[in-house]
């Protein structure tokens, strides 16, 4: 059995490998010219190169005359507020040590984005309207691996759904925001620019909150309906609150609800001071920014957030006499984050030395992981000549809670305290379409389970966006 499923795997190791590198290919060739076609020796004699004519060719290739074409309807909707993007996440994944067991898959998510700007749209002053559908399939990497905080951030149950559909209001010369629906709360609370180029779960939102209340907060793949209030009291400092259902609208049972019996609510606050220095020839006086995307790239950042819910827990490990668990109002976790370039090279501006540190408090009464920490460092342009590609290496460590280790006793099973996984990671844009991003992760303690060995995984992540 063993045997015949050996080569059942190999094959379908092949198939995903011809997929990707298929579809690498054919985008790569809709990169600009600039990015594909570059002088590699000198012309021979008698052979002088004719570059009008291979720019004749590149425009008047079926490619390049779809992007064109494309790329007009962009600009012509957006011109009356309507901007709308498709982008597909790939990844083929291989467990390459350790771990639950060996073994490749494949996954990817579909994201279909539109943003309308009302004002331009039907003159409605400040106010904008997304929606954000999500098409996920493959496999799951944590199968193989056997870990905790998840080495792919893409990796979900498959499904089709809506992920966020919200109205944002700016009032004030958009010094106040609302924004009112199914909302992603990581998408600006617990970010970080520098964070966001990695791709275990763990550098988009720590494990201590991630994995908290009954379902998760509202996050990737599960969100949830609520409000989220901002405020910007000067250019470098914006304080948000954000009011969502306790649990996300899709539940286990397989039902959608909002705002059940035994919900509760998650309140989550964030105060951020964002550095951004003037360029020589910028205005002192900038317009204020503020709501979803609203702010761009940063120089650095520091921010410090709190989280609650308002639900009933179980205890870990403390009961009743008559072995009933006790039963906690409510439960809270605090983080404190911040990302900041340290350095840049006067000759290549966009060679940058950004460090990023992440810290969360998690409440160790009732979710696993009392606490955790992560930090890395990212290097743009580290090769000359690419200056959109990206370098990074990180390390994201969850810590169980005392109280878990004590459960994992009581039934008779081990626990080492924290799982550590080790990330080094390279992104590299061709063109305006596509990025590829190979990825290794060395996971220490798997699921902080004994049993399980250190696990080495590589990723190779693509993305296509139009």
């Amino acid at each position: 059995m063993e045997a015949n499923a050996r080569p059942h795997r190999r094959c379908r190791y092949r198939r995903h490998c011809c997929f990707v590198a298929i579809v690498l290919a054919v985008f790569v060739s809709l990169g600009p010219a600039g990015d594909t076609c570059a002088q590699v020796g000198a012309p021979t004699a008698g052979t002088a190169p004719s570059s009008t004519a291979t720019s004749e060719q590149l425009a008047a290739s079926p490619w390049r005359r779809v992007n064109n074409a494309w790329d007009e309807l962009h600009k012509q909707l957006d011109n009356y507020g309507i901007q709308f993007g498709i982008r597909y996440d790939g990844e083929l994944f291989s467990d390459m040590s350790g771990g639950l067991r060996r073994g490749t898959t494949y996954l990817g998510n579909l994201n279909l984005q539109l943003t309308l700007d009302a004002q331009r749209l039907v003159g409605w002053p400040g106010a904008t309207v997304f929606l954000y559908g999500l098409g996920i399939h493959g496999g799951h990497p944590s199968t193989f691996v056997g870990d905790a905080q998840g080495v792919s951030n893409i990796e979900a149950p498959a499904k089709w759904k809506l992920e966020e559909g919200w109205i944002q209001q700016n009032l004030f010369s958009n010094r106040f925001s609302v924004l009112v629906g199914r909302y992603a709360l990581n998408s600006e609370f617990y970010s970080l620019q520098s964070s966001n180029l990695f791709l275990n779960s763990s550098f988009g939102i720590g494990p201590e909150f991630s994995q908290s209340g009954q379902e998760g907060p509202s996050i990737f793949p599960n969100t949830s309906v609520g409000a989220r209030f901002a405020i910007k009291p000067t250019e470098e400092i914006v304080l948000r609150t954000a009011v969502l259902d306790g649990v996300p609208v899709e539940r286990p049972n397989g039902r959608r609800e909002i705002f059940a019996k035994d919900d509760g609510v998650l309140v989550v606050a964030e105060a951020a001071y964002l550095y951004r220095p003037l360029a020589p020839d910028q205005p002192r006086t900038r317009g204020f920014r503020i709501g979803r995307n609203c702010c761009g790239t940063y120089t650095g950042k520091l921010a410090l957030g709190a989280w609650y819910y308002s639900a009933t827990f179980d205890d870990l490990i403390k009961v009743h006499s008559n072995g009933q668990p006790i039963r906690h109002r409510g439960s809270r976790g605090f983080y404190l984050v911040a990302d900041g370039t340290v350095y840049q090279d006067a000759q290549s501006p966009d060679r940058q030395l950004t460090l990023f540190g992440q810290f969360g408090i998690g409440d160790p009464r009732v979710n696993r992981f009392a606490y955790y920490t992560g930090g890395g460092l990212t290097v743009p342009a580290l090769i000359p000549g690419r200056n959109q590609d990206e370098f990074g290496i990180a390390v994201a460590a969850a810590h169980n809670g005392s109280r878990f280790m004590k459960a994992q006793r009581n039934l008779g099973m081990g626990a080492e305290r924290s799982e550590v996984t080790l990330e080094l990671t390279y992104l590299a844009p061709f063109g305006s379409h596509l990025a590829v991003q190979p990825d290794l992760q060395f996971v220490i303690n798997p699921n902080t389970d004994p049993r399980i060995k250190n696990a080495l995984a590589f990723i190779l992540r693509f993305e296509l966006s139009f």
